[in-house]
Formats: structure tokens, C-alpha cells, sequence
């Protein structure tokens, strides 16, 4: 099976059935587009990898929302992972299940809260003690019993970036492990709190296995000490499962894992055989919460060359997009792989590829070697399906572009792109006449 279906057809890239080059002929540039076989293959897979768990996968909405993408796992019996009242909205409007969906996040509010209740949503991952006491408050202002889930911090290092780690003291998430058995006798006390489960998440992009194995082994005793005393029905091991971005195109090619550079990275097949084992004995619902490993390798960015700019010191690409479609090189100088739409034997020139806005960081590379290319040639920027559009912005009053999913030969504009005159909508003038 495929790990994505992005490839070049006679030369020129395709997603699924669909010619790059004639999306963005119709839709222009820069153009964000998705395939929905990838989208379906990797829920799949990562499913299947489980089957011996009685389990829940709750792809995490924040890695992106488009309701397209939301309403393909949804299609296939998804939960979802949401941190925000917006995320549940776009759920429902995507039609998934919100009693399939977790709440998370640090910074819950009343009316978040509320409506999550009055939603009838699976559990709350709850991040501190205050927040549990806000929870029980509400439900009881509703008459309801609120179900939750204490996020627990396990402090173990994931060894990831530093800001997508969450597993340490060091960071805001969760609540220590060590003060994890008194609270729970607390909240049996609780009579508006319904103890539904334990979770736990250590962070993101994790490419190997270890950090899994290590955080549900420290778990284990715990969640058998909870479950005996307080009836838990699931177990949330968190999302994480990371993605291969160098070599984004070869990684889609069931051969390229076969080869020495793919040795040891984490698959599903790898995460079920380590994980399952310490699992299946505890006879709870394992619910999972992966946003990236789903979504990440199936999207990317097209974006059009408008300038070649060399200063003797550097070979500027000057392309369309920017740090406002695509920030997380910016934000943490992370890596995709970039290339053309037009498959090219032109010679290799070290090149930093910029956008347009006015801030040095609007940077997608620095001195990677690429094919030479001139102005009007296309670009794809790879992996780019998670953690993209959603932290996209208005920044230098641009607008944000269009997203395409495709579907084998069929395409479908799941968000159009931006108006200018849309972007002042909102917005008014001071008019002194009418104080």
C-alpha cells in the first residue's frame, strides 16, 4: 500500500488521478490540495494495526480542520480530538459524532465547557485541578455528570522539538504523575464528575517507537491501581505518530521503506507490536489521538515561482506563497521538501526559496540544492497537510488560498480561496458624526 498518492505521471506531478498543473490552471496560486485515498489509507492502517483492542481512534482536528478532511474520517467511523468549542462546531457541521470526541486543552472556558456538555461529548482531558473544579461547577449547573479523563503528565522526555513536546514538567500540559491517585479519590467525591478514563500525550512528530513503550509501561501500574478502584472504561494514550518529511516523494513508495533509510522508523505495524502487548491485558478501550501521521503526507502546497534574484552571495526563488500559507519553517525551522510540479533534469543550484512578505523568517529553505527553475514554474511543497492551513493567517493583508481534495479522477473545492474585499468585512472606521 502506497504511504501517499503523490507522484509523477510522465513527468508531471499528480495527486491521485488529478494533474497538479491543471488544478492550479483552474484554481491558481498558491493552491492547497489534499488526497482523500491518503486520508483513508492512513486511518486505515493505523485501525487495523490495532484490531486486537477494543479501540478509538480520535484524529486530532488542530492538524487540520477543513471540513472536507473532517467529513473523509468521519465516513469512516473517526472520533476526533478537539481543543476548542470551534473545532466541536466544525465536527458537527463536518458530520461526525461529537459523543466520539475528547475536549483537551489548558484554557477551557465556561461556555466551552457547557457546550461540550450539552453536546454529549466522550470525555474532557482535563489539564489542571482548577479546570476540574470549573467542570464539575457546570455540569452541576446543568444537572448533568461531566465525563472526564485526567491528563496526566508522565515527565518523560519524547525527544522531540522543543516546542511540540508535552510530556515533562517543563511544559503547561497535564497534571504530575505523582499527584494522580489522591486526585482521583478526590473527584469520586465529586458526584457531578463521571470518571471515564486516564489520558496521556508526550508530544509530537515521534518517529520511533521507544517513547510510546517507556511512557505506557511508567503508565501501566497506575491505570491498573485507577481502574480497580474507580471502574475506568478507556485509557487515552495520546496522538504523536510521526511522518517522514525528508524524503517526503520517495516515503510514498512502499519499496522506499524497505530500504536502510527507512530502517527503524515507526510504522503502524512497529507501534502495534510494541504497544498492543502492554495493552490488551487491561481490557480498556484504548482510544488513540493521531492529527499528523493521518493528515500530514497528505497534503501539500503549490505554490508558482515569480522571481530569480541573485545577489552574488545568494540564488533567491521568490515564490507566491509564503509564511502565512506555510509558517512552520518559520515558526520552527522545519523542513519540506520542495519540489517541481514539471519533474526536472535541470542542474541542481543551492537555493533559498522566500516568499513575499516583508520579514526575513518568510523563508522556506536556505541553501538547498534545487533544480534550476525561472519565473512562472511550479513548486510543490511536500507534507504539507498537517499543521499548515490551520496556523495560516492574514499576515501583510493577504489572503489565504484555496483548498482542493481530490478524489481518484474527481476533485472538490472544500474551501475557496480568500476575497481581499473579505478581509476588512469585519472590520469599521471611527465616524465622530454619530457619537
Amino acid at each position: 500500500m502506497p504511504m501517499h498518492h503523490f507522484r509523477y505521471v510522465k513527468g508531471r506531478l499528480h495527486c491521485e488521478g488529478s494533474s497538479i498543473e491543471a488544478l492550479v490552471e483552474q484554481y491558481g496560486s498558491p493552491l492547497y490540495v489534499y488526497s482523500s485515498q491518503t486520508l483513508s489509507d492512513n486511518y486505515t492502517r493505523l485501525s487495523q494495526s490495532l484490531s486486537e483492542l477494543d479501540h478509538s481512534i480520535c484524529y486530532a482536528v488542530k492538524a487540520n480542520s477543513n471540513l472536507g478532511v473532517l467529513h473523509t474520517l468521519a465516513k469512516l467511523g473517526s472520533g476526533f480530538d478537539t481543543v476548542s468549542q470551534g473545532e466541536l462546531m466544525r465536527v458537527k457541521a463536518a458530520g461526525g459524532q461529537l459523543n466520539q470526541c475528547v475536549f483537551a486543552g489548558v484554557g477551557k472556558t465556561v461556555e466551552e465547557i457547557r457546550y461540550a456538555l450539552k453536546q454529549g461529548i466522550y470525555a474532557f482531558n482535563v489539564e489542571s485541578l482548577p479546570e476540574l473544579e470549573r467542570i464539575h461547577a457546570v455540569a452541576k449547573s446543568l444537572g448533568k455528570k461531566a465525563p472526564v479523563a485526567i491528563r496526566v503528565n508522565p515527565n518523560v522526555d519524547a525527544k522531540t522539538h522543543a516546542k511540540i513536546t508535552t510530556g515533562t514538567y517543563e511544559n503547561k500540559f497535564g497534571i504530575a504523575f505523582e499527584e494522580i491517585e489522591a486526585l482521583y479519590a478526590k473527584m469520586s467525591k465529586m458526584p457531578h464528575l463521571h470518571l471515564r478514563g486516564i489520558q496521556m500525550h508526550i508530544g509530537s512528530q515521534l518517529t520511533k517507537v521507544k517513547p510510546f513503550v517507556d511512557a505506557v509501561k511508567k503508565m501501566l501500574p497506575l491505570v491498573k491501581t485507577l481502574q480497580e478502584r474507580h471502574d475506568l472504561e478507556c485509557f487515552s494514550i495520546g496522538g504523536g505518530l510521526g511522518i517522514v518529511y525528508d524524503p517526503a516523494l520517495e516515503s510514498g513508495s512502499p519499496q522506499w521503506w524497505k530500504s536502510k533509510q527507512a530502517k527503524g522508523l515507526l510504522t503502524p505495524k512497529i507501534y502495534a507490536q510494541k504497544l498492543v502487548p502492554l495493552l490488551k491485558p487491561l481490557g480498556l478501550r484504548i482510544l488513540i489521538e493521531p492529527g499528523r501521521f493521518i493528515a500530514g503526507n497528505a497534503g501539500i502546497l503549490i505554490t508558482q515561482v515569480e522571481y530569480i534574484k541573485n545577489t552574488g552571495q545568494k540564488h533567491f526563488v521568490i515564490v507566491d506563497a509564503a509564511m502565512n500559507d506555510l509558517i512552520r519553517p518559520s515558526f520552527y525551522d522545519a523542513y519540506h521538501e520542495i519540489v517541481p510540479v514539471r519533474k526536472s533534469g535541470a542542474r541542481r543550484i543551492s537555493s533559498d526559496v522566500v516568499g513575499p512578505i516583508c520579514e526575513s523568517g518568510d523563508t522556506f529553505c536556505k541553501n538547498r540544492p534545487l533544480p534550476a527553475c525561472k519565473e512562472g514554474d511550479l513548486l510543490a511543497m511536500l507534507s504539507a497537510g498537517a499543521y499548515a492551513f490551520t496556523m495560516a493567517s492574514n499576515y501583510n493583508t493577504r489572503a489565504m488560498p484555496a483548498e482542493i481534495l481530490v478524489d481518484g479522477n474527481q476533485h472538490h473545492v472544500v474551501r475557496k480561496r480568500q476575497t481581499l474585499r473579505s478581509l476588512w468585512q469585519l472590520e469599521s472606521t471611527p465616524d465622530p458624526a454619530k457619537k
